[in-house]
């Protein structure tokens, strides 16, 4: 039985923005004198509550201060860095896919995310203007790839899994998406994302 694609999800970084690391926290481990590792093994449990909502982001701010001994100012330009290297650059020609993807069935994001992540991407790159649904991990209180959150995903869009396709870069989300029953592509490079997208639409 040939089953109609309704939905089509995308992951955010790696996919619509093509992010990469700047070395953020061995240029701050540099400046504090701080052994390699050291920043991300203080603030490891931090960064994992961040990602599924169980702390704000004044606690954040207030977690960095107490933990890297960083007055309120270089607190400030931590976290700007932190949101550059986390916003990266747009890959343009794939949101603008995305954009056109809207008038044929129904477009999401689904993003293993940080507390303050909407309010960036909306200011950088207007994703809540792009697809009708943003799952965020941080808003959600949970991540990829947890059946729940793919489960959730079809569920605010509306559609069966076998309905659904996602793009993500990441090799176990993928595998979390298909062991839930969802057309899943693992992102490679614009090209290959669109084809094998296109594909599935015109069996449908």
């Amino acid at each position: 039985m040939i089953v109609t694609i309704r939905a089509v999800v995308f992951d955010v970084g790696g996919v619509l923005e093509i992010t990469a690391d700047l070395g953020v926290a061995e240029q701050w481990e540099e400046h504090l004198s701080l052994p390699a590792g050291e920043l991300n093994n203080r603030m490891f449990d931090v960064w994992m509550a961040g990602s599924v909502g169980t702390i704000t982001e004044n606690e954040v701010h207030q977690a960095i201060a107490d933990r890297l001994g960083l007055a309120d100012q270089h607190v400030e330009a931590f976290m700007a860095a932190i949101w550059r290297q986390y916003l990266g650059v747009p890959n343009t020609e794939l949101i603008e896919y995305v954009r056109e993807l809207r008038s044929r069935c129904r477009t999401a994001i689904l993003s293993n995310s940080f507390v303050g992540a909407r309010e960036q991407e909306q200011t950088a790159y207007g994703f809540e203007d792009l697809v009708e649904q943003i799952i965020y991990s941080h808003e959600v209180g949970m991540s990829k790839p947890d059946p729940r959150i793919y489960a959730l995903t079809c569920a605010r869009l509306g559609v069966r899994p076998e309905e659904m396709v996602f793009l993500d870069d990441v090799d176990g989300f993928v595998a979390g998406a298909r062991d839930a029953g969802i057309h899943a592509i693992h992102y490679q490079n614009n090209t290959q994302a669109i084809d094998e997208i296109e594909k599935l639409l015109a069996v449908s």
